[in-house]
């Protein structure tokens, strides 16, 4: 496998705030592919940074959809032009889904050959129960001359409001017109000149989590979550909803039913059942007709929420 130097770890107070960050060391025309459906901070930080030019009722014109979509498993084939940027989350945020080592390696040729970098989001990782899976890009050969990774405690441990991740940028790293070095450069200089570090108390935090102790427990949480998951699934599916994700995720992806928009839906859901979801139309133009149920929650919540759903859902 591959080994990173452990100079090559950056040390951050989430994932969110760093992918979004690290747009910040490249230059501002650059193309900039995401998946759709996506974690909005991909592509509203890239609004903000002006590399997305004006919006439509198809998302902005200046990014690259790559469609995730049924037909496709909810994982998108290679950008069908030139890049520089590529986001990628797996386990996905919305959709549950988890890439192959198979489809993260074509990303991987198509960055090295077009000296792209991928931004991967590894957030939920953890999450993630099948063997054959791979929980970080760096299993893919090729992947550290393209590929920067995020991670966060925010998931496993707990740590969504104390705020601790970090990130990997290989000195390996390179882009079309950057020597090995210079990306992970110029990442350590824009850290040190922007960010403080995360506090020493939540650092100690995150070191206990990491201890066998703390694995153990963390273990434990996403099991607990991922029978959330179950829960939810099984739940709606005994109504005739199709669901994807759940199995390797915290999230449920659901069809909506008799073709009802994604608002619609979360209207339905609310007045109907008093439960609360986020319409997939949220993520992008290809989330319309989707919805998604998140298993982070109390046991009792949840199965409050999902007997709800069943005894009131009108479909």
């Amino acid at each position: 496998g591959l080994t990173l130097d452990p100079s090559e770890f950056f040390v951050s107070d989430g994932a969110k705030s760093d992918s979004a960050n690290i747009q910040g060391i490249f230059s501002d025309d650059c193309v900039v592919a995401v998946q759709d459906p996506a974690y909005p901070v991909y592509v509203d930080s890239n609004v903000i940074s002006g590399r997305t030019g004006k919006a439509s009722d198809n998302g902005y014109e200046g990014l690259v959809y790559m469609p995730c979509t049924e037909e496709n498993g909810f994982f998108p084939d290679i950008p069908d032009r030139k890049v520089d940027l590529i986001y990628i989350c797996s386990p996905n945020n919305p959709t549950g889904a988890v890439a192959t080592k198979e489809q993260l390696k074509t990303f991987v040729d198509y960055a090295n050959q077009n000296k792209a970098i991928i931004f991967y989001d590894s957030a939920y990782a953890s999450f993630i129960t099948d063997p054959e899976l791979p929980r970080s890009i760096y299993e893919v050969d090729g992947a550290e001359n393209c590929a920067i990774e995020f991670n966060s405690f925010s998931k496993t441990a707990g740590f969504t409001g104390v705020r601790l991740a970090w990130t990997i940028v290989p000195k390996a790293c390179v882009t079309e017109d950057s020597e090995p070095g210079k990306l992970h450069a110029l990442w350590t200089r824009r850290q040190n000149t922007f960010f403080n570090g995360a506090a020493n108390i939540v650092q100690a935090g995150g070191v206990a989590a990491l201890s066998p102790e703390g694995r153990k427990q963390t273990d434990e949480q996403v099991s607990f979550y991922l029978e959330n998951a179950r829960i939810i699934n099984e739940g709606l599916k005994s109504l005739g909803i199709t669901t994807y994700g759940g199995g390797n995720a915290p999230y449920v992806w659901l069809k909506t039913p008799g073709e009802l928009s994604s608002w619609d839906f979360f209207d339905k859901l609310l007045n109907e059942c008093h439960v609360v979801g986020t319409p997939g139309s949220g993520f992008g133009p290809a989330g319309e007709g989707f919805f998604r149920l998140s298993a982070f929650g109390h046991r009792e919540n949840v199965e409050k929420a999902v007997s709800s759903i069943r005894d009131r859902l009108q479909i």
